[in-house]
């Protein structure tokens, strides 16, 4: 540690773009507590698009998806990574990709998740380990502060606003029309047992467009989603309309200006709430009380809970919990949310 106190800090969170989003208020927390640290975080591609820019954030380093598996790339690693000269390493992943990065910094504080949040070669390699009583993510990632004896507060995001991209969420919302108000439709989930059928929220944004004269704004990535959009679009009576390719920065600058996001659990979700937009969430295999929407002011909708026992299990399920998950009730939760116009601001950063 520097002859000032303030401590060196590292955050590996390499994976997935939600994940990263949900351990944002472990990073605003770390500056709040130690204003003049130095806290670095290393992640992937994908996250990084988000992570760039943060205020809270001074260092954003970025491997590739398989890094462990070329040696060179490694000790190029190593030598970045222990040029930062890292005292304390938090590892909310804690897996063996993500401690492996906290080892190689170098690093003599390195501190994860106990089982069964901490799993692979992370309970080797990191040093502390931490049990969390918290059943949600972003408070059991907080939890982990409690090893550098850091009281937190109400969790903070502090996503920036990026001007280019926010001048591309303002332009379409104009030329489709959107200004009085929309909501964001998102059909896209990274495992099929997470999505809903096309056909259900084509059948939504019919209702709220009838019903509550609210058009609805389809976002997607890939081919794939943009073949659930069309199909959206097709059975929506007129009153869905597509969004154009975007960046997450886009994305996020659309997000800012809805009423209202529905999705399921995936990374649109999590960053619809974090720019402040109320949510539906939409769930099946995942359980709300660990990866929900995060907070109170949104709602969830879940049919049943469609359980197994591990992660690749549920990566190869049906979605047959998301199938029985009816229009008419998530309309009902969106007419339930639409009676709010934004969520509660932020606590400030002071």
């Amino acid at each position: 540690m520097p002859l000032d106190g303030s401590p060196r800090i590292l955050i590996t969170r390499t994976s997935a773009v939600g994940d990263c989003i949900l351990t944002l208020p472990m990073l605003c927390a770390l500056r709040k507590h130690y204003p003049r640290a130095m806290l670095a975080w290393v992640t992937e591609p994908g996250p990084a698009q988000l992570l760039g820019e943060h205020p809270d954030l001074d260092q954003l380093l970025v491997v590739s998806k398989g890094w462990l598996k070329s040696l060179t790339r490694i000790k190029e690693i190593r030598k970045t990574l222990q040029e930062l000269q890292i005292d304390t390493v938090l590892d909310p992943q804690s897996l063996t990709k993500s401690a492996a990065l906290g080892w190689l910094s170098g690093a003599t504080r390195r501190i994860g998740f106990a089982r069964p949040r901490g799993r692979e070669l992370a309970l080797w390699l990191n040093r502390e380990h931490h049990l969390p009583a918290a059943p949600h993510i972003v408070d059991a990632q907080l939890e982990l502060l409690q090893q550098l004896n850091i009281k937190t507060g109400a969790a903070r995001f502090r996503l920036p606003a990026w001007p280019e991209a926010e001048s591309v969420a303002e332009q379409f919302v104009r030329r489709s029309h959107l200004g009085g108000g929309f909501v964001v439709l998102n059909p896209g989930a990274g495992w099929e047992s997470r999505v809903w059928p096309a056909e259900s929220y084509g059948r939504l944004a019919r209702m709220l467009g009838e019903q509550l004269n609210l058009p609805s704004a389809v976002v997607w990535s890939g081919s794939d989603e943009r073949s659930a959009a069309d199909r959206i679009q097709e059975k929506s009576g007129g009153h869905a309309v597509l969004a154009p390719p975007t960046t997450l920065r886009e994305l996020a600058g659309i997000l800012r200006r809805a009423r209202l996001f529905v999705g399921s659990d995936t990374g649109p979700l999590h960053l619809a709430g974090a720019v402040g937009t109320r949510c539906v969430g939409l769930y099946g295999t995942t359980h709300p009380d660990a990866s929900g929407p995060y907070g109170d002011h949104h709602q969830v909708v879940q049919a049943y809970f469609q359980k197994y026992q591990t992660s690749r299990e549920r990566r190869r399920a049906t979605n047959d919990a998301m199938q029985a998950i009816s229009p008419e009730t998530v309309f009902q939760a969106c007419q339930d949310q639409l009676q709010f116009n934004t969520l509660p601001a932020e606590p400030n950063a002071a």
